[in-house]
C-alpha cells in the first residue's frame, strides 16, 4: 500500500506513525506553548491584583501612556500574524520563494513591534521618570511587557533562522556561508528596531531627521552593510534547495509560536493599556 507522501500527497494536520496523529514537533510546541500561558497568566493577574490597590507615589498610567504609538504597534504585530499564515500557506503548497516573502514580511513587522517598545520604554524612562524600581506600576509594566518583547525577540531569531534554512542546496551547503547569512540578518535586525525604527518614530514625534542621521550614523551605516550582505547571501547559483513542502510542519510549528506571541499581546494591550481608559 503506498504512502500519502509516495503519491506525492503530503498531510500536514495528522501524523499517523504517532498514538496522538498529531506530529511530535507541533506536540511539543504546544506542551511549551501551554506553560508559557501558565507563565504569562502570573504575570498579567499580578499586573491587575496590584493595579486594584496601587501605593501612594505610583505613577499615573493614562499620564504616561502613548496610546496611539501602542495601538499602531498592535496593528503591526497582527498583520505579522497574517503573514506568518500565508507563509506556513505557501510552504504546504511547495511555493519556496513565497514563503521566503512572507517570512521577511513577518520578521520587518517584528521589528517594527520591537523598535516601537525600545522606543516606548526610553520615553517612559527618560521623559516620564518611570523606572523598573521606583514605582509597583513601573515593576509589573517592565516585567510584562519586557517579556513578551523578549518573545518577540526570539520568534524574530527563530523566523530568521528558517528563513536562512530555505536557501540551503539539495547537495549540502557551506556551514560558514550559512553563518554568515544568519549573522547579517541578526545585525541587520538589531539595527532595525534598536536604532531605525526608535530613531523614524522620533522623527514623526518632532525630531529633526538630521539630527537622527547624526545621532545613529554608524548603527545604520552597519545596517545598510548587513542589509546588503543579505541580498548577496539570498543570491543562489543552485535553485534546487533541499528545503520544500516536506517541511510545512517545522514553519507551522514557528507559526503557532508566533500566533501565541500574537494572542498574548492583544491580552496584554486590553489589561495593561486599554484598562486604564475605560
Amino acid at each position: 500500500m503506498s504512502s500519502p507522501a509516495a503519491n506525492g500527497h503530503l498531510d500536514h494536520h495528522h501524523d499517523h506513525t504517532t498514538s496522538t496523529g498529531i506530529p511530535n514537533k507541533k506536540l511539543l510546541w504546544w506542551a511549551f506553548l501551554a506553560s508559557d500561558c501558565m507563565f504569562f497568566g502570573a504575570l498579567i493577574s499580578s499586573h491587575l491584583v496590584y493595579r486594584l490597590n496601587p501605593p501612594p507615589g505610583n505613577a499615573v498610567p493614562t499620564q504616561i501612556f502613548d496610546i496611539e504609538l501602542t495601538s499602531f504597534s498592535t496593528f503591526i504585530l497582527l498583520m505579522s500574524s497574517l503573514l506568518m499564515a500565508l507563509a506556513v500557506n505557501a510552504i504546504q503548497k511547495g511555493n519556496v520563494k513565497s514563503t521566503r516573502t512572507m517570512l521577511l514580511g513577518t520578521i520587518f513587522f517584528g521589528c517594527i513591534f520591537l523598535g516601537g517598545q525600545v522606543f516606548e520604554f526610553t520615553h517612559f524612562v527618560a521623559d516620564k521618570h518611570m523606572t523598573l524600581s521606583n514605582s509597583i506600576f513601573g515593576s509589573t509594566f517592565y516585567t510584562l511587557t519586557g517579556t513578551h518583547g523578549t518573545h518577540v525577540a526570539i520568534g524574530v531569531l527563530l523566523l530568521g533562522m528558517m528563513y536562512v534554512r530555505t536557501f540551503k542546496p539539495t547537495h549540502g551547503g557551506s556551514l560558514g556561508r550559512n553563518f554568515l547569512h544568519l549573522l547579517a540578518f541578526a545585525v541587520a535586525a538589531g539595527v532595525a528596531f534598536l536604532f531605525f525604527v526608535p530613531g523614524l518614530l522620533e522623527v514623526i514625534e518632532g525630531e529633526s531627521l538630521r539630527a537622527m542621521l547624526s545621532h545613529d550614523a554608524k548603527p545604520l551605516i552597519l545596517g545598510a552593510i548587513a542589509c546588503a550582505a543579505l541580498f548577496w547571501f539570498a543570491r543562489t547559483s543552485d535553485p534546487a534547495v533541499e528545503f520544500g513542502e516536506k517541511n510545512a510542519i517545522d514553519v507551522e510549528a514557528i507559526g503557532l509560536y508566533w500566533h501565541f506571541v500574537d494572542i498574548v499581546w492583544i491580552i496584554i494591550f486590553t489589561a495593561v493599556y486599554l484598562l486604564e481608559y475605560l
